[in-house]
């Protein structure tokens, strides 16, 4: 996986996704991160990227040229036209599901705006796909960009150095992930549940799944109408919701 991350600020994203998991992995030849900064695409003598927007109102606007032609030049050395995300909070809600459908790919633009956006003919030029990481605002895309690309390099093979770990957390099969726990096997009076101590894998296996679907349950009940379960697995959650709707009843709820 090649990302290509055009921004004003390179700094900012090559500083953050240079440690850890997604640093090792570069190491490795995994995956690669550039940055491409715009600035350097402008025709104007003082750098100037953004002017002031047709039609009245606050703030700056990105220039159409700089963005066009750092995507182009791109493209130019690549020898292709790879596919370009503009984060933005009117774009769709970014999730697992998309992050998959991401990892796919060879080559990955985010592009990165700021002020108050980019003019509208770049976007209708080279976007391909509008998203968000949330309902709020931020004052620029550098940070989104960074959520996706740290979300779908968790997905690529050898990455996380076990291709089963991206498999069994939260939001595989639309479930929240068990509980986990380490030593020692007892903290502040608080047990690691006996059956973790057992060394019986499908009794281990079987806890673990119930306890996902408990989980989603209480903080992600929505997750729940395209979760995949058994026919065991169904009846262990009208159980559990049986259950918490006899508790409230109880307390008066």
């Amino acid at each position: 996986m090649n990302y290509h991350i055009l921004t004003l600020f390179p700094e900012m994203v090559l500083g953050g996704l240079s440690t850890s998991i997604i640093g090792r992995a570069q190491e490795k030849g995994l995956l690669s991160v550039e940055a491409i900064n715009i600035r350097d695409y402008t025709k104007e003598k003082h750098g100037h990227v953004d002017d002031t927007p047709y039609g009245g109102g606050a703030g700056m606007v990105m220039q159409a040229a700089p963005v066009c032609d750092a995507y182009e030049a791109l493209c130019a050395r690549l020898g292709r036209r790879p596919r370009v995300l503009y984060m933005t909070p009117q774009g769709r809600v970014f999730n697992q599901q998309i992050a998959a459908e991401l990892s796919a790919e060879e080559d990955l633009v985010f592009l990165c705006g700021h002020y108050e956006g980019i003019d509208e003919r770049a976007l209708e030029r080279i976007v391909t796909d509008n998203l968000s990481i949330g309902d709020y605002v931020l004052t620029g895309g550098e940070l989104p960009a960074m959520v996706m690309i740290d979300c779908i390099s968790r997905l690529i093979p050898g990455v996380l150095g076990s291709d089963t770990s991206a498999e069994i957390e939260s939001f595989h099969d639309n479930l929240l992930e068990y509980p986990q726990y380490t030593r020692p096997e007892v903290y502040e009076g608080m047990r690691v549940p006996e059956v973790l101590l057992s060394g019986h894998h499908a009794n281990i296996e079987l806890w673990r799944r119930r306890q996902s679907i408990r989980r989603t349950l209480e903080r992600r009940p929505d997750l729940l109408e395209r979760a995949q379960l058994t026919k065991k697995e169904q009846e262990y959650l009208e159980s559990i919701m049986r259950e918490c709707g006899e508790e409230n009843g109880e307390n008066g709820e």
